[in-house]
């Protein structure tokens, strides 16, 4: 593999198509898509300062980098991609790409970032920013955590663990999602979703879980959690504790310590398809 050590490279396409080259200590200045169509890269301990540097591009390996606030719209249309150790500042980041990697990751601006991308793994990855993963499939998730609104809309068969996402409606109008060891909170969790699973979950929301169809909860706490539930169906719900209030399930169990307020209205739906149940009353 061929290295360039030290080197500062500026105008537009400055390494266009390189193939199997190693990048060590380099600053990429002005110049868009400097790295367009490129395959077989490694960058080390560089710093990306303008935009679209990976455009295009086969099996990169990325560590120990900066990607400046002008380095926007970095990772786009490109597969096999691996980052680790980066601090990611620019906006509109990995778009398109199938086989990502993203580990120990920072991204302070993750503004339309991660979306209709497919077979992602994250781990330990910090992002603050709206519409994070949007029509993404097939990820693997450790350590997410999240600051921003709209996560995960429209994305399918996601696993995540062991992450803290602070998320109003996150995971709109997603089908296949398992949380586990999570704490979410945000409004509208879950609404026009099929089959979300949370286990050992800690969840927060003002109507939240609610036009869901197929929803499994185990082992869960819902904390400050108002009018849930309404109108979802095929629920299998075990709470840990309290629910301030449930409103008008469409069908299934809910079981729970006790419910503050439960709404249950025969007009609206069949109430003889839900089952309520409230341990504490035992």
């Amino acid at each position: 593999m061929k290295e360039i050590k030290n080197t500062v490279f500026s105008g537009e396409r400055a390494q266009f198509m390189a193939k199997d080259t190693r990048y060590i200590g380099c600053t990429f200045e002005d110049g868009e898509s400097p790295l367009k169509h490129s395959e077989g890269i490694e960058a080390q301990g560089c710093e990306f300062k303008w935009k679209y540097p990976f455009w295009y591009s086969r099996n990169i390996r990325v560590s120990d980098c900066t990607f400046h606030e002008m380095g926007r719209a970095g990772v786009w249309y490109s597969d096999n991609v691996s980052f680790e150790n980066v601090k990611y500042i620019a906006p509109k980041g990995f778009r398109r790409c199938d086989g990502l990697t993203l580990n120990d990751v920072c991204i302070p601006f993750a503004q339309e970032t991660l979306w209709a991308c497919r077979n992602v793994t994250l781990k330990n990855v910090k992002a603050t920013g709206d519409y994070l993963a949007m029509n993404c499939e097939n990820m693997q998730i450790d350590g997410l955590t999240l600051d921003g609104n709209y996560s995960f809309d429209g994305a399918k068969n996601i696993k995540i663990k062991n992450s803290v996402l602070n998320s109003k409606d996150a995971f709109w109008n997603s089908e296949n999602i398992v949380c586990e060891n999570c704490r979410i909170v945000g409004e509208y969790i879950g609404w026009n979703s099929k089959n979300l699973t949370f286990i050992n979950c800690e969840i927060e929301s003002l109507q939240g879980l609610c036009f869901i169809e197929g929803l499994y909860m185990r082992g869960c706490t819902l904390r400050e959690t108002t009018l849930s539930f309404e109108y979802s169906t095929n629920i299998d719900a075990e709470i840990l504790g309290a629910i301030d209030s449930v409103k008008n399930p469409s069908s299934g169990r809910i079981e729970a310590g006790s419910i503050g307020e439960l709404i249950m209205e025969e007009d609206r739906v069949d109430v003889s398809k839900t089952q309520i149940v409230c341990t504490d009353d035992r």
